[in-house]
């Protein structure tokens, strides 16, 4: 175990890698800052001054040596928009996307599993049929849609939810229904189509002859086997939700990491860029690892072949 998990973490890190370096890249390609912060009319000194004071006036690979050397310390530098340490901006909003990530993850398994299982085990019924439409109406509609038309019938049309910020229950229900409903019908497809190949499996047929119960059979034999795909699926679906939080906190105004991705972009403040990218980077290679464990807890012999 302890060398499947060294060499997945290696695999992590080699990513990280890659992506310190192809944000540097493209944070640079947006401009330079001076012409956002400086007015319109600054001298060319006043330009250099502050390409100076900020580092920008080095050659590129002299500023990502630096940039490389402050991540090992953990030093990613300070914002340019709100003048204090780029990693502590980032480390104060990322509460706030992890929380509507989890509560979304939370809600998307629970009623997949439910209703994918469900159908699976009655195939051909008209739940079945009713799950099928259902979950694919879900995946097929976009996230800002779903957004836009949450605001205009439940908080302009009927008035009962706002639309911006965060604070009590109501503050979730509109950012919650947007992210949950794609990825839900997703993985109840996923759920139904690993459970269908589950129960038509020997040792279902086995459990059957014995006279296990059917809600014993679906939820403790057929859902076990058919937990590797839907794992798979619900990882990836995970690292989506936290990158799809980005339109979803733009949108509804919420204070979270890809709200502050926006700002940061517009103000081309690299610092805080850099800083989002990579802890968000590093977020989700943990959840990879956490994932392939748990593949390896489930299957042995994914530990082995690795």
């Amino acid at each position: 175990m302890a060398r499947f998990i060294l060499t997945r973490s290696r695999q992590g890190a080699l990513s990280l890698i890659g992506l310190v370096l192809l944000v540097f890249v493209l944070a640079r390609l947006t401009g330079s800052p001076a012409l956002l912060y400086l007015p319109e009319d600054a001298s060319p000194e006043r330009v250099a001054a502050f390409n100076r004071e900020n580092g920008f006036d080095q050659p590129l690979y002299l500023q990502l040596l630096d940039y490389v050397g402050g991540i090992l310390r953990l030093d990613f530098g300070d914002s340019l928009l709100y003048g204090d340490s780029a990693l502590g901006v980032v480390l104060g909003r990322f509460p706030a996307t992890l929380q509507l990530a989890f509560f979304t993850m939370l809600i998307v398994v629970t009623l997949a599993v439910v209703a994918g299982a469900s159908s699976a085990a009655r195939r051909g019924s008209v739940r079945d049929t009713a799950t099928r439409v259902t979950s694919m109406t879900a995946l097929s509609v976009p996230d800002f849609w779903v957004a836009l038309m949450g605001i205009a019938f439940f908080a302009v049309y009927l008035d009962l939810l706002p639309t911006s910020g965060i604070g009590g229950w109501e503050f979730w229900v509109l950012p919650l229904l947007t992210l949950t409903l794609r990825p839900t019908g997703i993985l109840t497809q996923v759920v139904r189509t690993a459970m269908i190949e589950a129960l038509d499996s020997d040792y279902v047929r086995v459990a059957r002859s014995k006279g296990v119960g059917p809600h014993a059979v679906v939820y403790k034999h057929a859902l076990r086997n058919a937990a590797i795909p839907v794992l798979t699926m619900a990882g990836i679906l995970a690292a989506q939700v936290v990158n799809g939080a980005l339109v979803v906190e733009t949108v509804f105004g919420w204070p979270g990491i890809g709200n502050l991705m926006v700002t940061a972009i517009r103000g081309r403040d690299f610092a805080v860029i850099q800083a989002v990218v990579l802890v968000t980077g590093a977020a989700i290679v943990v959840m990879n690892l956490l994932i392939d464990v748990a593949y390896s807890r489930l299957n042995p012999q994914i530990r082995l072949s690795a």
